[in-house]
């Protein structure tokens, strides 16, 4: 299997069972939907920010064919400008690089340093996927495993309503 041999470990140890899905390299989601058409899952945009000052770091999850008004997600968190993060503060934080994007990277993320904001439509998900580090797979999994390896990374995480 294709992707971190720490984060198969971690998802045994939790007892966290998943489909895996392996597919040419991916790096934007125009290119995986051709990859997901047969797989029945909520499938993710991932995107990685940090604040004007650098000193904070998100992971923002919505459903892929949404699209975010970073604007709008800047006055609801009240830290400035928002930016993407570099691909040095991704491997340094995430342990990832482009392309890869995934809330399986906060297995790297021993200062929990990353949080996250989701989307709260995802909650209605029974199943989600997101790339197991590398993106030349996907893993799906019952969503509410993936609320027990978000609490299991101890990142701070919440929800919110970012589109109607």
């Amino acid at each position: 299997m294709n992707g971190d041999p720490k984060l198969y470990k971690i998802l045994e140890e939790l007892n966290i069972r998943f489909d895996y899905h392996e597919h040419p390299p991916v790096a934007t989601i125009e290119e995986a939907r051709k990859y997901w058409k047969d797989i029945e899952s909520a499938h993710c945009k991932n995107l990685f920010f940090r604040n004007h000052k650098g000193d904070r770091h998100y992971l923002v999850i919505i459903e892929h064919s949404r699209d975010l008004h970073i604007r709008d997600l800047e006055l609801r968190l009240k830290q400035g400008k928002l930016s993407f993060a570099s691909d040095q503060r991704m491997a340094k934080y995430l342990g990832l690089t482009p392309g890869s994007v995934s809330p399986f990277g906060l297995i790297n993320d021993h200062d929990k340093h990353v949080h996250l904001f989701l989307d709260e439509n995802l909650k209605k998900s029974k199943r989600i996927s997101f790339h197991p580090c590398i993106n030349t797979a996907s893993l799906v999994i019952p969503f509410s495993d993936f609320e027990k390896f978000l609490t299991w990374t101890g990142n701070t995480y919440e929800y919110l309503k970012l589109y109607d």
